[in-house]
């Protein structure tokens, strides 16, 4: 077959548009799909309803279709908000929208001591002549941009999604583009141009090349790619041009394991290019450095993998504790509920808090000592009944939550780390949700009583379907784990730190479906809290760093989209680096165990052998699961640690029964 036929064929769904169509307003657009609907618009509008209204600080999201929910927390969110957009990292290509049009072009990986960058690359600059550009797609992985002139008419879509190699620009009138200089001719419709170590390639459709001119026409479409080395740029890569018009999820959770597909909606063959931990299949058609690892380019429109399952824990195993172990947590017990900390009103140290006392009230249940289980429930039981008034809001200024109609979503009174514009929702909430699921664990009746605000909380953070919030908020399937920021002001893209507190959320998510006995939000939660789970082994506490000579430690403590960074938000301590990957140390923690060794090392680069400094608990805890002789140091050092290397969302009396219910 010619090679100009094997063009068009790749070219010809193009033509038409560039995305899915959008019957009220004719704007493409990539529409998401899944395979479940959790808390859909009958099971939460009359929650909604009933709950006080807050306001969220306003989101500037100036660069978003109408009618849309605003894409917070997601790995493009710096598209769409701030007076000027961020750069964002589709992978493997990097991906700006400019003053007059956007640039793309695949990072360049390099690695220092405390960083792996891998940030924008400008390196094919597209003039459209556009004045602003609008994000005009609701969907996780595919992203449409109305490119508009200074009317505000448009001028063409341009599409990119998560692990294509490609990005696809539609004409909705006949436009002149300008394109950089060395764009040679390569066959049919074909032009290829080397641009420092890296080939990239254009097909055209309808249109005209001209130096640095492209005239296209209307309905005529241009596709840009990245050609990955040792592979030509026509043939089956050209013929995998075909432009995504959104995307859908697939899981299933095993006793053992999790499946995730990730699928495309395409009138044609594409390609899509496999993350490291996204093992199996066949990927033939190239390679693309990244500072995640190796990326595997794939022919078709899904991919699927297979993660090890996480189980949410909400107990602890205290049978095989000695009597003289009892007696000495008896009386720590005693000691930590005598002097209870007063509750903070902000959602993250409010949250916080209240797992505290729901590890507490799990030790008490563990031990049988119904007296102290039955204190430390009405306890638990009245903040969270204070927090969970729906109209708490309307009455006072703190403890309560409120939903914001206008930005989507449930708002705390008292803001955290930017919570008021949905920094760190999964974090916060995460903690509510475990305590609450503790608490339901241990007295039933009380699921019934804290829905149906709880329910919104969970729905904030995990909810799939409907129109009050957006799809599972944070979590970003294609990457395996979630973006904590909400608007993501950065030129490196989003972030997530503290990967434990996301993977706590997700536990918290399956623990409160559970109580509450919906299962679509516990099997969502278990396939979330699994691919989170592996995501803090492979890029955060055991990452591949082979190839990445250069870079002088063991762990990522802040991933980002363009770069992977050995710092924290907060603290420049190695303690910290490590410690905000551990906390709070629940009994789902025992996913972190692992490689001894590996363990053994990164408390060694965290502490050396002094845990009695900040966080040293959480690493404390974390070194036990390293082996028997290990744990039994740890018990030691646990009861000599001094009161202000107890971390406030840890108590004595939790440290020293989780280390003792390793031996069960």
């Amino acid at each position: 077959m010619r090679f100009a036929a094997i063009l068009a064929a790749a070219l010809m769904p193009l033509a038409g548009c560039a995305g899915m169509m959008d019957p009220a307003d004719g704007v493409p657009g990539a529409t998401p799909t899944s395979t479940a609907t959790v808390f859909g618009d009958q099971q939460v509008s009359s929650a909604v309803d009933g709950i006080s209204p807050v306001a969220a600080k306003p989101l500037d999201g100036v660069r978003l279709g109408d009618g849309l929910t605003p894409p917070t927390n997601r790995w493009y969110s710096g598209l769409v908000f701030g007076a000027k957009p961020q750069p964002v990292f589709p992978l493997p290509l990097s991906f700006g929208l400019t003053d007059d049009g956007f640039a793309f072009g695949l990072p360049t990986v390099t690695a220092g001591a405390d960083t792996i960058a891998g940030g924008y690359a400008p390196v094919v600059d597209v003039g459209l002549g556009a004045r602003t550009s609008v994000v005009t797609s609701d969907d996780p992985s595919v992203v449409v941009m109305e490119n508009r002139d200074a009317d505000g008419k448009a001028i063409g879509h341009t599409t990119i999604a998560q692990g294509w190699p490609f990005v696809a620009w539609a004409a909705s009138r006949a436009t002149t583009l300008t394109i950089p200089d060395g764009f040679t001719a390569a066959g049919d419709g074909l032009w290829v141009a080397q641009f420092g170590a890296t080939h990239y390639a254009m097909a055209t459709g309808s249109a005209e090349v001209s130096g640095t001119s492209v005239r296209v026409s209307a309905g005529g479409q241009v596709v840009f790619w990245a050609v990955p080395d040792g592979q030509e740029p026509g043939g089956l890569l050209a013929a995998s041009a075909h432009v995504p018009t959104g995307s859908s999820i697939a899981y299933r959770v095993g006793e053992d394991q999790v499946d995730t597909t990730l699928a495309y909606a395409s009138d044609g063959p594409t390609a899509i290019a496999r993350l490291p931990q996204q093992a199996g299949g066949t990927c033939t058609l190239g390679e693309y450095p990244s500072i995640y690892g190796t990326l595997r380019l794939c022919a078709g429109t899904e991919l699927s993998w297979t993660t090890p399952r996480t189980r949410a824990s909400a107990s602890l195993d205290l049978s095989d504790v000695t009597s003289a172990e009892r007696a000495s947590l008896t009386r720590q017990l005693d000691a930590d509920i005598a002097s209870l900390p007063a509750f903070p009103a902000d959602t993250y140290f409010g949250g916080k808090a209240l797992q505290r006392v729901a590890m507490l009230l799990m030790v008490a249940d563990a031990l049988g000592l119904d007296d102290r289980a039955s204190k430390l429930a009405a306890t638990l039981d009245e903040q969270l009944t204070t927090w969970t008034d729906p109209e708490g809001c309307a009455t006072r200024d703190a403890f309560c939550f409120g939903y914001d109609p206008s930005t989507k979503g449930v708002i705390g009174h008292v803001a955290a780390f930017g919570s008021d514009e949905y920094n760190d929702h999964h974090f916060h909430y995460g903690y509510f949700l475990y305590a609450a699921g503790v608490l339901a664990g241990h007295d039933p009746s009380a699921a019934s009583r804290l829905a149906p605000v709880m329910n919104l909380v969970a729905a904030d953070i995990g909810s799939a379907g409907n129109s009050y919030f957006p799809d599972r908020r944070a979590f970003d399937a294609y990457a395996g784990h979630s973006w904590a920021s909400g608007t993501s002001p950065f030129a490196d893209g989003n972030n997530q730190e503290s990967v434990s507190e996301a993977v706590n959320a997700y536990a918290g998510l399956a623990l409160w479906g559970r109580a509450v006995g919906y299962q679509p939000l516990a099997d969502e939660a278990d396939w979330m809290l699994s691919l989170e789970a592996r995501s803090s082994a492979t890029e955060w506490l055991n990452p591949d760093l082979s190839g990445l000579r250069g870079y002088g430690h063991r762990i990522i403590s802040l991933n980002w989209g363009g770069k992977r960074d050995y710092a924290t938000w907060f603290s420049p301590e190695p303690a910290a680096k490590l410690g905000i990957l551990l906390l709070p140390m629940s009994p789902t923690s025992m996913y972190l165990a692992g490689d001894p060794e590996s363990i053994r090392a990164n408390v060694t680069e965290a502490v050396g052998d002094d845990f009695d400094q900040k966080f040293g608990d959480y690493i404390l805890m974390y070194s036990a699961l390293a082996g028997p002789d290990d744990r039994d140091r740890a018990i030691a050092v646990a009861g000599k640690l001094s009161d202000t290397s107890i971390d406030d969302g840890m108590s004595r009396t939790y440290l020293l029964a989780w280390l003792y219910a390793l031996r069960s």
